[in-house]
């Protein structure tokens, strides 16, 4: 088991999917601070022609809104967060524990490091099950 503090599901992430040229990215972002949300960490990346942002804010229920408003399609989905010690394998511990348990890891953003430890923002296909799971 990990040296983790136990794992929180408040967080929520929004998967949108944009055309990859220039603007798009802009577009998204002003969408969501103009309607005062705050971007608690972001990952975008283009294949070819399509553009994939995966967001997790502050507020889900005005960004839900806000991107609906703006025309734009999202999936959202309960995002993990845990902090983990700042040992060389702490990383690998929590990946192998998941795997363990038949979990699936979708994504993972560092969202902090400090001297209390790594915390992250994790999406799997089963948050319930690996909160019930995996508490230290």
């Amino acid at each position: 088991m990990p040296d983790h503090k136990a794992y929180d599901l408040k967080m929520k992430e929004f998967t949108v999917h944009l055309a990859n040229r220039p603007g798009m990215l802009a577009a998204l972002t002003e969408t969501l601070t103009g309607a005062g949300v705050t971007i608690e960490a972001l990952a975008a990346f283009g294949l070819n022609e399509e553009g994939y942002v995966r967001v997790i804010v502050d507020d889900a229920e005005t960004a839900r809104q806000a991107l609906r408003g703006a025309g734009l399609n999202a999936t959202e989905r309960t995002i993990l967060t845990t902090t983990l010690s700042h040992r060389p394998t702490s990383v690998a511990e929590m990946a192998r524990s998941l795997a363990d348990s038949g979990v699936n890891i979708d994504a993972m953003y560092l969202l902090n490091s400090c001297a209390d430890g790594l915390e992250f923002a994790v999406a799997v296909d089963e948050p319930e099950r690996v909160r019930s799971q995996l508490q230290p």
